[in-house]
């Protein structure tokens, strides 16, 4: 059974940071792109943040320099760093992993940067 279970979300300050977390479960996951999503409240699901099986990454450009995606391999797991949250990063995040085949997402994780 494919699982993408998201972690980390919450309130936080603006100028904060929160780590999130993505454990993958039920395929192989050295061998999938993964990537981090947002969708905001009456919005439309955009791409943050992805990083393919060598580890190549790449960013929307809203936040470039403040997000940092990264994977563990060993533990099937992807993470993202967020510093310097402001309160446009508010959004459910969710996980995904994909091949030119199969196509997976998590359930999601709600951050809210508020004061």
């Amino acid at each position: 059974q494919v699982q993408l279970v998201e972690s980390g979300g919450g309130l936080v300050q603006p100028g904060g940071s929160l780590r999130l977390s993505c454990a993958a479960s039920g395929f192989t996951f050295n061998i999938y792109a993964m990537g981090w999503y947002r969708q905001a409240p009456g919005k439309q699901r955009e791409f943050v943040a992805g990083i393919n099986t060598g580890g190549t990454t790449n960013y929307v450009d809203s936040v470039k320099g403040r997000f940092t995606i990264s994977r563990d391999n060993a533990k099937n797991t992807v993470y993202l760093q967020m510093n310097n949250l402001k309160p446009e990063d508010t959004a459910v995040y969710y996980c995904n992993g994909r091949t030119t085949k199969y196509d997976y997402w998590g359930q999601g994780t709600q951050v809210t940067v508020s004061s």
